[in-house]
């Protein structure tokens, strides 16, 4: 049900890991491949080349800014598509050519866009190892090597956990996984746009972005393949996407993401400096003012505009809820007195009890947050709080 407790003018918006909001100069940018520019970009004639031409532009721009190579790019309808594409891909066709070839490593802190594609191959004969985390969320390289076999095909670990924010080594792991002859996916959903990303520098074969992460349009992605890497399409039907991915591309969504790349390109590192300085006040206010409260994910390795806490004895889904009444939007993974909900996979991972996690509170800032913002949130958080620890049957 649609909350109408305030006007939409007076909210405050603190959930740009959910998603962002698509920005006017993209928006202006992908506007006319809706009406004018109508052409289909597998079409020979004008209006087709015309489409075309545009996508190329918006796929050069998407790899200039992952530091790869423009036809190492195909465009995908967002992240789950991404991962399912790159890991089913490429065991699927490792286990053709070498039937011997059948394990796979990840994490236990993964997307489940990640976590249910490996559960599904488990299903069909693969092996699969999930590497557990410390208590900030971290990846030891270490377990990543002592976990290979030679059945091994890929690795796959995710370069900021979007929950926690916890950015993980992936270089490290990167370059240890090409010593060992196995092949490197990282999901950067939560990072492209966020934080630097050169794919060639950090060792990555394989990279899963979503444009509506990075202020572009919902329902389209990236993957980067890099060059002499096989995959196994999972589409069939067509040759687009250097055959493989068939479908007619989504032109104006793939413009506003090149066009989101863009503006990421040339304001990240302003941003990235900005957002921290928030995250940073966010999370001195919040430990301060909020008693028994406590950040979850590591201290400093993590996303500049990731702020991720538990708070006892309450119920996280109930405090978005009165958040949200009081005209912020957070978000939450868990819910102490629903059934329907268990407790996040991400914080059962870094040691937490179901009790613990049940109080969790995310809070993702983006480029129109403000100081004012921050101190606003503060002043009405600890009495949230407090109230719901009156109320709430959460004693854990």
């Amino acid at each position: 049900m649609l909350m109408k407790r305030m006007p939409r003018q007076s909210r405050i918006y603190m959930d740009h890991a959910a998603t962002t909001p698509v920005t006017a100069e993209v928006l202006k940018e992908m506007l006319p491949f809706f009406s004018e520019r109508y052409g289909n970009a597998s079409s020979l004639h004008f209006f087709g080349q015309e489409a075309k031409e545009a996508m190329e532009n918006a796929r050069k721009r998407v790899a200039k800014l992952t530091g790869a190579k423009q036809d190492e790019i195909i465009f995908t309808s967002g992240g789950t598509e991404s991962d399912n594409t790159a890991i089913k891909g490429v065991v699927l066709a490792a286990k053709a050519k070498d039937r011997s070839k059948n394990h796979i490593i990840t994490s236990a802190i993964e997307h489940h866009a990640v976590l249910h594609t490996c559960k599904w191959l488990e299903s069909q004969g693969f092996d699969v190892t999930y590497l557990p985390v410390d208590r900030h969320g971290l990846i030891e390289p270490a377990d990543v090597e002592n976990a290979m076999k030679d059945s091994t095909i890929m690795v796959s670990i995710m370069h900021a956990n979007n929950e926690i924010g916890t950015i993980e080594p992936i270089k490290e792991i990167g370059k240890m996984c090409g010593s060992k002859g196995a092949l490197f996916h990282t999901d950067a959903v939560q990072t492209l746009g966020k934080l630097p990303i050169n794919v060639r520098k950090m060792n990555i074969d394989l990279l899963s972005g979503s444009a509506h992460k990075l202020y572009g349009p919902k329902g389209v992605g990236c993957l980067f393949i890099r060059q002499g890497v096989n995959i196994t399409p999972l589409l069939h039907g067509g040759g687009q996407e250097l055959k493989r991915r068939a479908t007619t591309e989504n032109v104006a969504g793939i413009v506003g993401f090149g066009r989101a790349c863009d503006i990421a390109q040339k304001t990240m590192d302003k941003e990235m400096g900005r957002e921290r300085i928030l995250r940073d006040r966010l999370i001195s206010g919040v430990l301060k003012k909020v008693p028994d409260s406590c950040l979850n994910g590591h201290p400093e390795k993590r996303l500049p505009h990731n702020a991720h806490f538990r708070f006892r004895h309450i119920e996280g889904e109930s405090l978005v809820l009165h958040l949200d009444m009081k005209g912020f939007a957070a978000s939450t993974q868990s819910a102490c007195s629903s059934k329907s909900l268990s407790p996040s996979h991400v914080l059962m991972a870094i040691g937490l009890n179901p009790a613990e996690s049940h109080g969790s509170l995310r809070l993702t800032l983006g480029r129109s947050n403000t100081k004012e913002h921050i101190d606003s949130l503060l002043s009405v958080l600890p009495e949230t709080v407090e109230y719901l620890r009156k109320v709430s049957p959460c004693t854990g």
